[in-house]
């Protein structure tokens, strides 16, 4: 089976549904940023970790994007081959590089679409800290998020199969959604 792969823009619930996705075909499920943390776990990435509060911002703030886009890129050339997965990208993959044509080319690939106020309601609800949305008024945010999705949409829209996420509201919904992607492939 190809890898089913699950792009948008950060909290549209890749990772909630890819996991509920991974369940119900009995996948292994890998979320991309996850993935490179734990390829690059080192003592001294812990140390960074928490003064940074993932590895992956470590990356970003002590080697630059430019850095982190390429790690980003060999890592999703590395897990997209493995058989029978579920992965759910970082919302600027699909944004760098070939890496949409790529992933395209290995798997299917699914937007997870959803509406600004959508995506800022559960950046609202997300417990991890984002650190290039910390201080941002709700105003702020918005604009911020209409910016990015925006410029990201393109390469989003690229997607073999756009599935609205803007009604993950409860389990029921999840679980409905994850249906849709399994009907699709």
């Amino acid at each position: 089976m190809k890898s089913i792969i699950l792009l948008g823009y950060m909290c549209a619930g890749k990772t909630t549904v890819g996991r509920a996705v991974a369940k119900k075909l009995g996948c292994t499920f890998y979320d991309l940023d996850w993935y490179i943390e734990e390829r690059f776990h080192t003592k001294v990435a812990r140390i960074f970790a928490e003064r940074f509060h993932t590895k992956v911002a470590r990356i970003f703030a002590e080697e630059g994007e430019a850095r982190f886009r390429d790690l980003e890129r060999r890592m999703l050339h590395e897990a997209a081959e493995f058989e029978n997965v579920v992965l759910a990208c970082g919302g600027g993959t699909p944004c760098f590089f070939d890496n949409m044509d790529y992933m395209n080319s290995v798997g299917h690939t699914f937007y997870m679409k959803a509406s600004v106020q959508t995506l800022c309601d559960h950046i609202g609800m997300s417990r991890g800290e984002r650190p290039l949305l910390k201080g941002k008024s709700s105003e702020e945010l918005k604009e911020f998020v209409a910016a990015q999705l925006a410029e990201r949409e393109p390469f989003y829209s690229q997607a073999q199969e756009i599935i609205d996420v803007n009604v993950l509201d409860s389990f029921d919904k999840i679980d409905h959604v994850a249906d849709l992607i399994c009907e699709r492939l």
